[in-house]
């Protein structure tokens, strides 16, 4: 079905296009672009379980004070971790999937600046990441 296009739509087309007039770009969206730099990322392969639990602490700070709502946190899965193959030392703390979930979970002072970790993915055997939520800075 083809609709007629009225005398006084063609009137006010024309009179558009010849005027400076601009429409705004309904496609930009600022405020998805502010949502998107307030989730940040780290990747923690390769560090030792000290200097991961420094360098998360510092991060989780850091992304706090700037506003930062979402934290990706990439541990990897352990599956190459060479703990498993000494029986002394802890098998899940000694991935970092485990430890820096509960190294933060265990500071009080960042657990201030946390709203929640996203445990069900450090649990989770097929993934390499977890979340970490922050609280509004105040």
């Amino acid at each position: 079905m083809k609709k007629k296009i009225s005398d006084q739509d063609k009137e006010d087309w024309k009179r558009f296009i010849e005027s400076d007039e601009k429409l705004k770009n309904k496609d930009i969206n600022i405020n998805k672009t502010e949502a998107i730099s307030k989730i940040r990322t780290i990747d923690l392969h390769g560090y030792t379980l000290e200097n991961a639990n420094i360098v998360i602490s510092d991060f989780i700070i850091k992304c706090f004070l700037e506003g930062t709502t979402s934290i990706q946190v990439i541990t990897g899965k352990g599956s190459r971790s060479k703990n498993k193959e000494d029986p002394y030392l802890s098998k899940d703390l000694g991935i970092l999937k485990y430890s820096v979930p509960d190294y933060i979970k265990n500071n009080s002072e960042l657990m201030k600046k946390v709203k929640e970790l996203d445990f069900d993915s450090v649990n989770d055997a097929s993934q390499g990441t977890f979340n970490i939520f922050l609280k509004k800075k105040i």
